[in-house]
């Protein structure tokens, strides 16, 4: 396998390797004090030891403050971090929470306020007008696509309800997409980012918005994550499966410019009420949700299950995501993983908030979401 390079937009470096082009990169490009944001996790595990190695030259500072669904909190720390270092670029590395906070780290670092003031729905929302750090990424999950995506998503502090800053500004200036870096996840993580992955291709595609670029490019997300998520799954090792889930990935969130639905909307609100793992939040409710979209888009549903070989007609794709759940090990409804009755109110009240549901190809309202929720569980 070799390394592929290309723009879409984000000029990508994709292929096993690929890490250990960021030094050099950014040395040609006169830089010497890179910040890497990353999460408490990696920060202590071989695998980021392993790419500072390929940093030789550089002086190079780490804040691992990332945790959980990533708050406004850290994105301050990551900021007075990048300041403290006196960081000329930043690093990103690490899954969907890291990436979306070191998209933000520069914003934070070279701006006034806090970074809830430059959140696209806030009332008075203050414009990024100053030059933000040099920024790349590199995804350790074939999950959230944050890497090639030109939003943050991170949590107010108390509530833990997500918000997004929106700018092309905070795009990575390149990605460096090495599936090596995959290829010591656990399969729960797997399962989960893989189901995330395909959730944005799928919802991408049914989404009535009309762009039939993004509708070619979720499509063969799908196609392509369909026919690696369950081989990442089971053999972990196996880099042709873990090149084609970082792909799908990558190609979801590209996608997803197109909007998303209301699966996404639930998983929102499990992430901000229960604290679930975003790409869990959307396996546990997928069939549920499409289900229920079937009769809103039946041949949008045909063509899914066409390019995913499943026989029949588009209720059979909406069988295979139930059983797709169970082979890579997510079993269970809401309830088993720790929702409980008295969430479904305020889960109801988030996810009706919601913007992704308004792409959902079948209109949504709070008993619509009472409905779901509840046959979840």
């Amino acid at each position: 396998m070799t390394i592929s390079g290309f723009n879409f937009p984000t000029p990508i470096q994709f292929g096993p390797g690929a890490r250990k082009l960021v030094g050099p990169h950014l040395q040609e490009r006169g830089f010497k004090r890179p910040l890497i944001v990353t999460d408490k996790g990696l920060g202590a595990l071989p695998v980021l030891a392993e790419f500072k190695t390929h940093l030789a030259g550089l002086d190079v500072a780490v804040f691992s403050g990332v945790f959980g669904n990533p708050t406004c909190n850290q994105v301050m720390d990551g900021a007075a971090a990048y300041k403290a270092h006196g960081a000329d670029c930043v690093i990103g590395f690490g899954g969907g929470a890291a990436l979306d906070v070191a998209k933000v780290v520069g914003v934070a670092a070279t701006h006034e306020g806090d970074i809830l003031d430059y959140v696209w729905d806030h009332p008075q929302v203050r414009p990024i007008v100053n030059a933000l750090p040099y920024f790349v990424a590199l995804p350790t999950t074939s999950g959230t696509g944050s890497e090639v995506g030109r939003s943050s998503v991170v949590s107010e502090n108390d509530t833990h309800l997500k918000r997004v800053v929106f700018s092309p500004k905070i795009l990575a200036r390149t990605v460096f997409a090495d599936p090596e870096l995959t290829l010591g996840l656990p399969a729960a993580v797997t399962a989960a980012t893989g189901m995330d992955a395909l959730t944005h291709n799928i919802e991408s595609y049914l989404s009535p918005a009309y762009h039939p670029l993004c509708d070619g490019i979720a499509l063969e997300g799908v196609r392509i994550a369909a026919a690696a998520l369950l081989t990442a799954v089971r053999e972990p090792g196996n880099l042709q499966a873990r090149s084609d889930m970082m792909m799908a990935s990558m190609m979801g969130a590209i996608a997803f410019q197109k909007d998303l639905g209301a699966v996404h909307s639930c998983a929102h609100a499990l992430g901000a009420v229960c604290d679930l793992h975003h790409g869990l939040a959307n396996a546990l409710m997928i069939d549920t949700v499409m289900a229920w979209n079937y009769e809103a888009a039946p041949a949008k549903f045909d063509e899914l299950a066409h390019v995913c070989h499943i026989g029949g007609d588009g209720k059979g794709f909406v069988s295979w995501l139930k059983q797709l759940k169970v082979s890579v090990g997510i079993t269970g409804g809401l309830a088993s993983h720790g929702v409980k009755p008295e969430h479904l109110p305020r889960l109801i009240e988030i996810a009706t908030a919601d913007m992704c549901h308004q792409t959902n190809p079948r209109p949504c309202i709070a008993s619509d979401f009472k409905q779901l929720f509840e046959a979840a569980m």
